[in-house]
């Protein structure tokens, strides 16, 4: 049974300010891939029920057969490109995946296309998997399997495998890494990506970011000013964000750290090499 956004609209929280850009985006995929089109699926803060008009960026993933020709691709990127398709978020991400190791675990990028356009995004648009840190996308299409949101074609748990737990969990240790680095990451962004991390580990479920924080909040009086105060920049629009003090930023990113490598050694190794 093939969805689109109106379908799912009774049972989603898609919302309405993006309801007609997705459905035009579903209608431009549609229209480059064919029959080869298998799902478009709406992923994370908007999977997660937690988008923010204004901050958070639309992430879409959408899987192909593996006969799609990669002609195909440039033309999808230029038909799905701000302006081109004008983004009302602060940008779009999409990740297009081969149907054949999309429904197979992998600690891999694995993309076909990676497309980041948008107002407030840098535009970027690759071709080869090899050029990106894998975590995102094992991040990312964990995140798809436990909540994406059906757009288009087959259901998520038909088309996206679950990463293993381990490979999880290194992905995991991978981006609070990075965000430890800070580069082109909100402080905001990288504390509430930290809390959701830690409650990864304790649950192994997905929570939006706020959720998570106030997870974290309510059992870490250490950290309750910290999160409180991300919280409330979170609100603010993404050119807006407050600045967090960089020392208790970096003292919590290094607990989320420790909370991880825990999660790791209690799965009975370091995982993989991501």
């Amino acid at each position: 049974m093939e969805l689109t956004t109106a379908d799912c609209v009774s049972r989603t929280p898609v919302p309405l300010v993006l309801r007609s850009y997705l459905d035009e985006l579903v209608h431009r995929t549609r229209a480059v891939c064919g029959p080869h089109l298998v799902s478009v699926l709406a992923v994370g803060s908007l999977a997660l029920g937690d988008y923010r008009h204004g901050r958070s960026d639309v992430d879409v993933t959408v899987v192909v057969d593996d006969a799609l020709p990669h002609r195909s691709l440039p033309e999808l990127a230029r038909k799905l490109a701000h302006p081109a398709l004008h983004c009302p978020a602060a940008g779009l991400e999409l990740v297009v995946y081969p149907r054949a190791f999309a429904a197979r675990p992998s600690d891999a990028a694995g993309y076909l296309m990676d497309l980041n356009t948008g107002p407030s995004l840098p535009e970027r648009v690759s071709y080869d998997a090899g050029e990106s840190p894998a975590f995102w996308y094992v991040l990312d299409r964990s995140i798809a399997h436990q909540a994406g949101l059906p757009l288009y074609g087959r259901p998520v748990r038909d088309v996206i495998a679950a990463p293993r737990r381990a490979a999880v969990l290194t992905a995991l240790r991978a981006s609070v890494r990075e965000h430890a680095q800070g580069e082109g990451h909100a402080a905001d962004n990288r504390v509430l990506n930290g809390c959701r991390s830690v409650v990864y580990c304790r649950t192994g479920h997905w929570f939006a970011k706020r959720r998570a924080a106030l997870i974290v909040a309510a059992s870490e009086a250490d950290f309750r000013p910290l999160l409180t105060e991300a919280l409330r920049s979170f609100e603010l629009p993404r050119e807006s964000a407050l600045a967090l003090p960089g020392a208790a930023v970096r003292e919590f990113l290094a607990w989320v750290a420790g909370r991880v490598d825990q999660a790791l050694e209690a799965e009975g190794g370091h995982g993989t090499s991501l």
